[in-house]
Formats: structure tokens, sequence, C-alpha cells
């Protein structure tokens, strides 16, 4: 079938927004429970089930990706663990935190691709002609439903957690016709759990310290302290890596959530690890070590306060790096059962297995951007 012009696609969506706005919106669709998958039925007929359950398919693998919506780095940083996105990828969304500052070194022609702002509609998504559009799951009835409309194909992926990681990976491999890389990158994944998991397996639940993942931000002179969600990928990092998260119980909702020192000084964790988005969490260690107030806590007195690992981004986020942020977390939670473990070796070998990259281009463009408190 002859693909609609952008010009037709627009109109059409004119027209079905004038629509519903007389008959009211319509509901949006179900989540199903059962675990989505992807399978290839044919030659080069695809069929994906995506992240909220929906079935979506391809009379052949997409050639032409567009990746939309809030938080879209993940998306954006998880295709690339695909040679095929080189190619296939036309535009994206760049945020705060721009994919092209670290893509820019996997792929040189990165910044020829059409960037959109955050809150970029159908109307602005269709003149790429996109074969689908990837978006986060809540992105679904802002933005996924009104490309829908249009007929454009719309794919949704999670990446907020371990599970959910694992199974999108093996989406996307579905999705770019490259199955036998997506198990290359799962065993990779795996590979990285099992050895932590495996030093950590003499420890006993005495053995685990009390620790505290904190976001420190600062803007107009004004400190903020930020814990993660009991269910998001930090809290879970934390306990990977053989911690007992302080934390958990006071951040049950969705989100950050805002504590002050009284707080922190009422938990006296064992180790604390900073989160530094703006910067380099290292500095932000020092900063607090000197300051009195801090200096009473047993964490900053027994050099137990560290900046969390990076590199151009944090490596606690929902990124391709959260498995680096695991193996550098359980590093310093546990150096004595994992001496051996040489996280800056860990990176290298991360980035060249999942990106490609030469020791040249690890050694010039990124070592130089590593942050925290890597030794």
């Amino acid at each position: 079938m002859k693909r609609p012009s952008p010009a037709q696609l627009i109109a059409l969506f004119v027209l079905v927004s004038l629509f519903l706005g007389a008959c009211g919106a319509a509901p949006s669709e179900q989540v199903q429970n059962e675990p989505p998958t992807a399978t290839v039925s044919g030659s080069s007929q695809i069929s994906v089930v995506d992240a909220r359950g929906r079935t979506v398919e391809f009379d052949e693998p997409p050639q032409r990706i567009v990746v939309a919506g809030r938080s879209s780095l993940t998306i954006v940083d998880t295709l690339f663990l695909y040679p095929e996105a080189q190619d296939r990828l036309v535009g994206l969304v760049a945020g705060r935190q721009k994919p092209g500052d670290f893509l820019q070194f996997v792929d040189p022609t990165f910044d020829q691709k059409a960037e959109l702002e955050m809150e970029a509609g159908p109307e602005q998504i269709a003149p790429l002609e996109p074969d689908v559009v990837l978006l986060r799951t809540f992105m679904a009835d802002p933005l996924g439903a009104p490309l829908e409309e249009l007929g454009i194909p719309v794919v949704y992926v999670d990446l907020e957690t371990p599970d959910q990681y694992f199974r999108d990976v093996a989406v996307l491999g579905q999705l770019l016709n490259n199955s036998g890389r997506a198990e290359e990158i799962l065993a990779f994944y795996r590979s990285k759990l099992d050895a932590v998991q495996d030093g950590l397996s003499s420890m006993g639940e005495d053995q685990k310290p009390r620790v505290l993942l904190m976001q420190y931000s600062e803007q107009g002179g004004e400190v903020a302290l930020n814990v993660p969600s009991a269910s998001w990928l930090q809290t879970m990092e934390a306990e990977l890596a053989g911690g007992k998260p302080v934390w958990k119980e006071a951040a049950q909702a969705g989100g950050w959530t805002v504590v002050n020192f009284e707080q922190v000084a009422a938990w006296d964790p064992d180790k604390i690890f900073v989160i530094y988005y703006q910067g380099d969490s290292a500095q932000i260690v020092d900063k607090l070590t000197a300051d009195p107030q801090w200096q009473a806590l047993a964490a900053v007195q027994n050099g137990e306060i560290y900046g969390f690992g990076g590199d151009i981004f944090s490596w606690d986020q929902p990124d391709p790096r959260w498995i680096l942020g695991v193996t550098w977390l359980a590093a310093k939670t546990h150096p004595d059962l994992l001496p051996d473990l040489d996280v800056q070796q860990e990176a290298g070998e991360f980035f060249q297995k999942m990106y490609g990259l030469d020791e040249s281009s690890i050694q010039q463009h990124l070592v130089p951007q590593f942050k925290g408190n890597l030794k």
C-alpha cells in the first residue's frame, strides 16, 4: 500500500482532532497482562507484542524509525546497541541529556538525524515518514494514540527494571530483524549480574550494609536532596549490589522523594552514594565531607561516602549503563567480597562489546569524562 504523503497525514490528523473534539476522547486501550514477545512470521513479516501487550505487525522490518516523547534517552541509547540503528533512526527527541553527546562517537553521522522538540506532536513527526515510532508506555495517551489515528505504527517500551530491560531489548532485536544481536546483549548483561551475585553468594543477611543512594542538586543557591522511588531501578541497583536501602519505606510513591539532612542523619547509613546529574559527583562528595554538619555522620567519618560512577551520563539511570551502575555499587558496597572487580576495566569492556568502540576511542572520548569515585 502506498504511504500517504506528510501533507495528507497532517491533514488527516487535523480532521481526526476535530472529530474527537466533537465526539469526546476515545477510551484508552487496556494494558494486557501477558508478557510481551516478538516473533517473525514469514521471510520478512514481523509481528511484535510490545510493552503494553499490543500486537503490532509489519510487512517488513521498519527502515525509518523515530524515537519521540519524554524520557527517550534510554530508548535511543538502547537502540544503538544494534548496528542497524545508525541507518534506521531518522529522528529523535533530545532533552536535557542529549544522546548525541555520546552517540556521536558510535555514529559519526549522528548529528544529521532530525532533532525533535520534547513536546513534538504528530504534526512534527509525520513529515519524517516513520515506519514506526518508539515511545515509553506512559506516552500512550498524549502521543501514541494520535499517531496511530494517522496510521503511523507505534511500539511501546518500558526499559525501567532489569526484567523490563531484557524483555524490551529482545523486542527491539525482533523489530530490527536481528535476534542474534539481542541474544549477545542479553548474555552480556546476564554474565555481569551473575558475576556480582557469585561474588556475593557467601554473604549473609547481616553482612548487608545499610546504604543511602541520594540525588544532590543545586538551583539558585538552594540545595535539594532526593531519594528514588522504592520501585525504581536505582533502588534495585542498590539491592542487587548487596545493600539494604534505608530510604525504601519512605519512598513508596512514584518519582523522587525530597528528604532533608535531618532525615539523612536519622537514617545514619553505613554507606552513602551521591548522584549528581549536573556535573562530577566526586566534587559534591568533597563538598559534603568538608561540611561540619555532614561530618557528624558515621558514613562520612568512615570514608564511606562516594560519588556515583558515570561518564557522559550517570550510571544510575535506566540507560544501558545501568549494568555499570550495579557493578560499581557492588564494588563499593562489598569491596571485601569483590576485591578484583576493576570498574574502569568493566566500563571499557561494556563500551567495546555493547557499542563497538575500540580501545583508542574509549581512551580518547570516554575515559576523560569518567565521573564519580571510580577507584
